[in-house]
């Protein structure tokens, strides 16, 4: 990883100093009693800025994952990422070598923060179990025989989450440390908590944008249209801090049991929050005009980024994985209402 005090490749004005600072913070883990903490603490961290969130999160997503499946800790002055993402087309391909052990080839889009990043937990095809498994990639210099990961150079064309220099890695036997069995990773109660993660990241961004509502209704005489706007975000963020507070309570009760238990607090937290995102910025963008998002540079940065990052939530399909999580809860016998 380059050196953060001396480079770096984000936009301008990002500060890598308070990067180093978050990944440093030591948060709670997930379901071990101070749940809303944690996710508290996202939640600020995307309220002052999305692109960065969009980077610590992974970072403290990937000691609970290392946690769970009884990885490797990361190591201080280290950056970490989750990369996940397993879009049609090309990916990852794990195989091991009675001389070499695990190497992967492939390519892995949708990788943030690939120039600053240290280390990577990366998802990658098992041909010999038949399913996805996760990696340790160490993104330092090449080491014990093994190729380096390559990060293409940037592709990204939108304002939103430019910042987050998300990228794609190039493999071509590279080295892999496997964390957990095949399956291992998407099978824990702890995915779960970690989708909430980033719906605790959503929600800090959407209350930045209700932020601005509300300092430009308080400058200028109350009109019922601001007024009723304004009721309206604030009823969108309390949802959100209710469904969230809802989801840490039983995450540190024990109610999230099972994967499948956790899945439906998550499914149905990222759901609310994603909706309310959607509503918070069309709801602003009514009362103020364009006026802000032409001339309010952090305005119109917050509301692109917030808006990319939300479609990683995928709408009716993830309804639909809610309503299936349902039923099958009904047909165990579980009343969830």
């Amino acid at each position: 990883m380059p050196d953060l005090a001396d480079h770096n490749p984000l936009r301008p004005g990002f500060s890598l100093d308070e990067l180093r600072v978050e990944v440093a913070a030591d948060l709670p883990l997930p379901g071990r009693g101070e749940t809303a903490k944690r996710w508290a603490h996202l939640v600020e961290v995307a309220r002052r800025d999305l692109a960065l969130a969009k980077l610590v999160e992974p970072h403290h997503d990937a000691t609970a994952i290392l946690a769970d499946l009884d990885g490797p800790q990361p190591a201080a002055g280290q950056v970490w990422a989750v990369w996940a993402a397993e879009p049609p087309g090309s990916g990852l391909r794990a195989e091991y070598g009675e001389d070499r052990g695990w190497v992967l080839t492939g390519r892995k889009p949708f990788c943030s923060g690939a120039a600053v990043v240290s280390h990577a937990l990366v998802t990658a095809h098992d041909a010999r179990a038949g399913s996805s498994r996760l990696f340790v990639v160490d993104l330092g210099a090449e080491r014990d025989g093994a190729s380096r990961a390559d990060v293409e150079p940037p592709a990204w064309v939108g304002a939103g989450m430019a910042a987050a220099d998300t990228r794609t890695l190039a493999c071509s036997a590279v080295r892999g440390t496997p964390v957990g069995d095949p399956g291992a990773y998407t099978e824990r109660v702890g995915f779960w908590h970690g989708g909430i993660g980033v719906a605790a990241c959503w929600f800090g961004g959407l209350r930045g944008v209700a932020a601005r509502l509300l300092a430009a209704a308080g400058t200028r005489p109350p009109d019922d249209l601001t007024l009723m706007h304004l009721g309206a975000v604030a009823a969108a963020v309390d949802r959100c801090d209710a469904v969230l507070a809802a989801a840490a309570a039983r995450a540190d009760g024990g109610e999230h049991a099972t994967p499948e238990a956790a899945r439906r607090d998550a499914e149905s937290v990222r759901a609310t929050v994603a909706d309310a995102a959607e509503e918070v910025v069309s709801r602003v963008g009514r009362a103020l005009g364009p006026g802000p998002l032409a001339l309010d540079a952090a305005h119109a940065q917050r509301v692109a980024d917030l808006q990319v990052f939300v479609r990683q939530h995928h709408a009716e399909a993830d309804l639909a994985a809610l309503g299936r999580t349902l039923l099958g809860a009904s047909a165990r016998g579980e009343q969830p209402w």
